[in-house]
């Protein structure tokens, strides 16, 4: 079993930072972990996937603006946001789960959620 507790959200400028955080407890080894996130008009959206220090993906939307970064051991991940939009306001999540065939950019993909921390960019 996988526990997954996000932090770091709040409220920022249209133009400012914030730093996520994601603290994953239990087997996790060999995993890929990601930050989807959700506005309530929208469904959960790809923002981005880690499967080790060398392999990242970003979303379009958020490429050049965000960087994901953690630790090998799988236990931790960051998501360092700058640049922040209004339209970047959503809960994100971060997930996990073992490597597959199914496209990382699908919630599917995933076994594994946090609980979820709101982010709120005000222009």
């Amino acid at each position: 079993q996988v526990q997954l507790v996000e932090s770091g959200g709040g409220l920022v400028q249209a133009g400012g930072s914030l730093r996520l955080s994601c603290t994953a407890s239990g087997r996790t080894w060999r995993h890929k972990m990601a930050w989807f996130r959700q506005t309530p008009e929208k469904e959960r959206e790809f923002v981005g996937v880690r499967w080790d220090s060398n392999t990242i993906r970003y979303a379009d939307s958020v490429k050049g603006r965000f960087t994901i970064s953690g630790d090998d051991a799988g236990n931790t991940m960051y998501l360092q946001m700058s640049s922040l939009k209004p339209e970047d306001t959503a809960v994100y999540y971060c997930a996990s789960g073992p490597i597959s065939t199914i496209s990382v950019q699908t919630p599917r993909a995933y076994s594994y959620w946090g609980q979820g921390t709101q982010v709120t960019v005000s222009s």
